[in-house]
């Protein structure tokens, strides 16, 4: 499957659900309590983070695309804690406060980065079902897709007028379901229960064949547009009435901590589907996000970056060969990391022991090398009848196999300057005898601040010395 990271600014989500916040404290233990045999900690850190549905609107701003969040909290600090979290994000928040109940805050005391004890505060709200209906009915004009938080908080009373409201404007409705009746979640677009969730409604599930069988029912019966079921170790498995299964295995290189994976699921998904992808790419994204969130402590969201990494590693292009658009995303990512850009470019017909050697002067420069190459037409213009020796696809082929090159990318022009305007390159490098001021387009770097650097060429080392001595032999 052909993954892409899509326009997350141009995908505004409308998160309704119950709002809690995740409250931290880290400290070391060194001792047990005289009092009990239980570890003392000493609190050097206490750390707050938006969780539920606050989580879900986090991360949906993390990836870059507006988000709305509507909720319910207290009149208290842990309310002006998420409040000014969620803020900072740029995440909208519309809470309806309630003055005599407690804001819902879990806290976790953590020692050496594991969970040694949990504290839960809340009570189930008692919401305001029709002011939270007309909230979220003049929110919907301005967003692409709903997504429905359900942790059973008492946030969301009135499934149905939520989920009719925005089927009337043609809007998808995603839901992370809790409970026992998943009947209030009749007409959503997609619901993503966990294979815990699923097989308290369901009944056990012996194999995928019988998942897929009840999931099957489970769509008819509640006139689900989809249905994807969250597996752990086992991947996802999305349901669609009229398609095959789709089963995707999970993707964590290593799974440290659970809290909020589901959260990251429904977020990415939302957003995905926001910016207009087709589910099933979106699925395979919220896959591969959530294999990201695992690898971190406690409720975290994941960034564009990140995530677009991640869609990098997927499709190969990490290094190597690539497009002018594949390179383009490349580097938006790098520089996310801080990382530096160097550019170099030529004919590279064959290559040769310079090569090598100035290819690693070139990579020394900075974090990451582009090397541009040109294609066929161009050298047979620069360098006459019967050049190149080697076509395009090939020397391209040579140059990714080296240690020193990260991305190898082609262009037609006799010159890269068209390249290097939407490149921009932190660094760009020749190699020769002459002035920086002769390097093609070393005034469209200048321009915009980069550096220009010219190498020592390897002597005894040229692809027209050896073309001429094979020709004489």
């Amino acid at each position: 499957m052909k993954l892409s990271m899509p326009r997350f600014d141009q995908a505004p989500v409308l998160v309704v659900g119950d709002v809690m916040l995740d409250r931290y404290w880290h400290g070391g233990t060194s001792r047990i309590s005289p009092e009990a045999p239980v570890p003392v900690v000493k609190v050097e850190q206490i750390e707050d983070r938006p969780g539920g549905a606050a989580n879900v609107a986090l991360n949906i701003a993390a990836l870059g695309a507006p988000a709305v969040l509507v909720g319910v909290t207290g009149e208290d600090e842990a309310a002006e804690s998420l409040s000014n979290s969620l803020a900072a994000a740029g995440v909208k928040a519309r809470f309806q406060r309630i003055d005599d109940q407690p804001t819902i805050v879990k806290l976790r005391v953590m020692s050496r980065h594991q969970q040694l004890l949990r504290l839960d505060f809340e009570e189930a709200f008692d919401t305001d079902a029709a002011a939270l209906a007309s909230e979220v009915d003049g929110l919907l004009a301005g967003v692409k897709v709903l997504v429905l938080s359900d942790y059973g908080k008492g946030a969301l009373k009135n499934h149905q007028a939520l989920i009719e409201a925005a089927r009337r404007r043609g809007i998808p409705v995603l839901a992370d379901p809790k409970g026992k009746d998943f009947s209030i979640y009749r007409g959503a677009s997609l619901i993503t229960p966990n294979l815990s969730e699923f097989e308290t409604i369901v009944g056990r599930c012996a194999d995928e064949a019988e998942l897929v069988a009840k999931g099957a029912a489970l769509m008819r019966e509640l006139e689900l547009g989809a249905l994807l079921v969250t597996r752990g170790e086992h991947g996802m498995t999305l349901l669609r009435p009229g398609h095959p299964a789709l089963h995707l295995p999970a993707r964590a290189r290593e799974v440290f901590d659970v809290t909020g994976a589901g959260d990251t699921v429904i977020s990415t998904l939302a957003a995905a589907i926001a910016a207009g992808e087709e589910l099933p790419q979106a699925v395979a994204l919220a896959n591969l996000a959530a294999g990201i969130v695992v690898g971190k402590l406690g409720t975290a969201a994941i960034s564009a970056p990140e995530l677009r990494r991640a869609v990098q590693r997927e499709q190969g292009s990490e290094r190597g060969v690539l497009s002018l658009e594949q390179l383009l995303t490349t580097i938006e990512d790098a520089r996310a990391h801080g990382e530096k850009i160097v550019f170099t470019n030529g004919c590279f017909d064959i290559l040769h022991a310079g090569h090598v050697t100035y290819l690693e002067q070139a990579r020394a420069q900075g974090d990451r090398l582009i090397v541009a190459v040109n294609d066929d037409g161009s050298v047979s213009r620069l360098k006459g009848p019967g050049r190149p020796i080697n076509s395009v696809d090939r020397r391209m082929a040579v140059l990714a196999g080296l240690g020193a090159v990260d991305w190898v990318v082609s262009f037609s022009e006799d010159t890269p300057e068209r390249l290097l305007a939407e490149v921009k390159p932190d660094v760009l490098v020749k190699g020769g005898d002459y002035g920086i001021d002769q390097v093609v387009g070393a005034e469209i770097v200048k321009a915009y601040g980069g550096t220009v650097k010219v190498l020592g060429l390897v002597e005894n080392s040229s692809t027209t010395a050896i073309v001429e001595k094979i020709r004489q032999q």
